[in-house]
């Protein structure tokens, strides 16, 4: 489905050159969207991606910035850098994170604090940012932050990561809260287990077992959560806001 409203709307996405990130990133370029992409990437390869996001998008509006979520002036020079380059933004994706699975017991302090940081405080550090600048300059805007299921179901050995998914649910719902009187929306996508690389490198007997995990039968594909964030970020889902959207093949209707 293709969203009019989209066209010529700015948008930041962290985490936009893989997985989840990447589609979105594509979906929103081909409605029209001038994006500008905060990863970690090593800069080798990010050329041959955006080249590639260009030619399958049919659009050249796409810009990267290398982005260091954890680091706050990242998340504001992310924000800066979106108006410098195309004078405005209107939607945010705050997608960018990590997984470190490990007994609460045996995971290290500062393996929690980094998952910690990179999936809920980097989140809170680019809807802050964003926020404040829709605020200033009296714009509305929208936002969509990357939960996952495990922010809303237990699930054990990923105490950090459930954490921290839990946390950007709240987060989102109190934002929305906030500056719904502003015209600013604040969403989250929750997805199931999705086909990534990292899910590409675990053992075939670990990969079929989440498989089973979903009553759908299969694991999700990243264009399926990217076709939901549009959604969100179209003038289709106006009435939408503090939502956790969730997309997993039935995982937590169990």
């Amino acid at each position: 489905m293709s969203y009019n409203s989209l066209i010529n709307q700015v948008a930041v996405v962290t985490g936009g050159l893989s997985g989840i990130g990447l589609a979105t990133t594509v979906k929103l370029l081909q409605n029209g969207v001038k994006v500008i992409v905060g990863d970690i990437t090593p800069e080798e390869k990010v050329g041959s991606i955006l080249n590639s996001l260009k030619q399958k998008s049919g659009n050249e509006n796409v810009k990267f910035l290398r982005t260091d979520v954890t680091n706050f002036e990242d998340n504001k020079n992310l924000v800066d850098y979106a108006v410098e380059q195309f004078k405005d933004l209107n939607l945010v994706l705050a997608n960018a994170g990590i997984g470190i699975a490990s007994p609460a017991h045996l995971i290290t302090y500062k393996d929690w604090q980094k998952v910690i940081d990179v999936n809920l405080n980097g989140v809170f550090s680019l809807d802050k940012e964003a926020i404040t600048y829709w605020i200033n300059n009296n714009k509305q805007g929208n936002i969509v932050n990357t939960g996952s299921i495990l922010g809303l179901v237990g699930f054990g050995g990923v105490a950090s990561y459930a954490a921290a998914k839990g946390g950007v649910k709240l987060l989102t719902q109190t934002l929305a809260i906030e500056y719904a009187s502003k015209g600013i929306r604040v969403n989250s996508i929750n997805p199931g287990y999705i086909k990534t690389p990292i899910l590409d490198a675990l053992p075939q007997s670990v990969y079929e077992e989440l498989i089973s995990k979903h009553p759908i039968g299969r694991i999700g594909q990243p264009e399926e959560i990217a076709n939901v964030i549009a959604f969100l970020f179209s003038d289709q889902a106006t009435f939408i806001n503090g939502a956790s959207i969730v997309a997993d093949g039935a995982y937590t209707a169990q």
